[in-house]
């Protein structure tokens, strides 16, 4: 069947259906399933534990500044 050939109701529920179609291929975690290094694991509870613990970061504007970026 072409567009042409559809009515509008069809035609709504078409593109109903690939918005649908589109917008639950995007959420989709590409990494599900993937198991995480364990030193990248431990890591990241590292980064974890010393946010909790109240160690401030690299700030933003020094890590773009690193990277050549405008802030």
């Amino acid at each position: 069947m072409q567009v042409k050939d559809m009515t509008i109701e069809e035609l709504k529920l078409l593109i109903q259906e690939t918005v649908a179609e589109t917008i639950q291929s995007l959420m989709l975690d590409p990494d599900e399933g993937k198991q995480i290094k364990p030193e990248v694991k431990q890591q990241l509870l590292d980064s974890l534990q010393r946010t909790q613990s109240g160690e401030r970061g690299i700030p933003a504007e020094e890590v773009a500044k690193n990277l050549g970026l405008s802030w």
